[in-house]
């Protein structure tokens, strides 16, 4: 296994592995602060010896391996694999060809299938990294807030490998999301209010309760585990990777997990630049676009139908406002009435059912498609959850 540490994003401190993990840190020692409704402060990232990983892998090695299968490339990674049979891993991979070009009205992109992992959206990556992180630790129970995907992926991650998990999820979650998470036996806490109030009650719990907490960006292993689609999609383009990813952001921790990925292809000589990152959010959940445009955060509750990105306070507002401006790209808001109508026309146009917060990328896409940001540029959609986990969107 690599030697990694923990680099506060805020304080800019380092900290030994045993040091965070053997005392549960989960933010900074030094100025991690978990507030209601702020973005998290002192959000905790992994680092790791690239020099070391850059004389022990090449990168045309690397092009060969299998994607979907972050395990066979341990060197970049928390875990130490030794203590994880592979049965276990077996039961995490992802399907290898998730890649797809398509052409819709004249106008050629391509998309990260994330429909169809082992829960059905993009959420698994940072589950299946947590629970493995559980394991190594020999934790059983697992905790986590969730508007829906993030739970239910870490329900049914759990339910593969044996652990417990905990899932505090706001009133409002679409019934199949909550009968997916129910089914695959979580424990499941509603809370009488939205995301954000689930996400602090959770962290209240776990810490009562000694549970791992998987809340995204609160865990640094989430914002890790997030970062494996930059290396599956490296590889199934041979390395030629996009000029420009279109990303949902509701949290923030998709967008700034794409970056970490790539920015260590950076780092390791394996590409020569970063792709451009664009967040797209809803217009009734849009604290990103807003931050990046006064640079000033204000909570508001957030309302749209994508429940999947719905986030008054994203918890990490900071990284994915870093991982938008050093790449280079930017933050749009789409209605929710153009989200729906870009969501339909996206599924009958490809055949694949996705649900409203992926095809925000789709309504993204159309609305700058005459912008200088695509011209002339290879574009990727990140589509994050498929369809079945909110129909009645379709019944709109």
């Amino acid at each position: 296994m690599n030697t990694y540490n923990y680099k506060c994003t805020n304080c800019k401190s380092e900290f030994n592995s045993d040091n965070i993990e053997n005392t549960f840190h989960y933010l900074c020692p030094k100025c991690g602060i978990a507030e209601k409704n702020k973005p998290l402060k002192g959000v905790l990232q992994i680092t790791y010896d690239y020099d070391f990983i850059r004389e022990n892998i090449s990168k045309d090695s690397f092009l060969k391996l299998e994607a979907g299968k972050f395990w066979l490339y341990p060197e970049l990674w928390p875990i130490d694999f030794s203590k994880i049979s592979g049965s276990i891993l077996d039961r995490l991979t992802l399907p290898s060809k998730t890649l797809l070009n398509y052409k819709i009205n004249n106008n050629k992109f391509s998309i990260l299938d994330e429909t169809r992992n082992p829960t059905l959206s993009y959420k698994d990556r940072a589950s299946s990294l947590v629970a493995l992180k559980a394991i190594e630790l020999e934790i059983t129970g697992i905790a986590a807030a969730s508007t829906g995907n993030a739970g239910s992926s870490l329900a049914g991650i759990c339910a593969r490998l044996g652990l417990i998990s905990h899932i505090y999820v706001p009133k409002n979650i679409p019934d199949a999301k909550r009968i997916q998470i129910e089914a695959y036996g979580a424990n499941l806490v509603v809370v009488d209010g939205d995301y954000d109030l689930a996400f602090d009650k959770c962290i209240e719990d776990s810490k009562t309760n000694n549970w791992y907490n998987r809340n995204t960006a609160y865990n640094p292993l989430t914002i890790e585990g997030k970062k494996s689609s930059a290396y599956d999609i490296f590889i199934q383009t041979n390395g030629n990777i996009p000029d420009v990813i279109l990303v949902p952001v509701g949290d923030g921790v998709i967008i700034s997990g794409i970056y970490k990925g790539f920015l260590e292809l950076l780092k390791l000589g394996w590409i020569e630049k970063l792709p451009q990152l664009i967040g797209v959010q809803s217009e009734k959940s849009d604290a990103v676009v807003r931050y990046l445009d006064s640079n000033v955060f204000e909570y508001k509750s957030a309302t749209t139908i994508a429940d999947s990105i719905s986030a008054g306070a994203p918890r990490n507002l900071y990284l994915a406002a870093e991982a938008i401006n050093e790449s280079g790209g930017e933050a749009i808001a789409i209605s929710d009435e153009d989200i729906l109508t870009s969501q339909k026309e996206f599924i009958k146009a490809t055949g694949i059912l996705c649900e409203p917060s992926s095809a925000t990328t789709y309504a993204g896409y159309k609305k700058l498609s005459n912008k200088n940001i695509l011209r002339n540029k290879s574009v990727l959609l990140l589509i994050t959850g498929n369809g079945l986990k909110d129909i009645e969107s379709l019944k709109i």
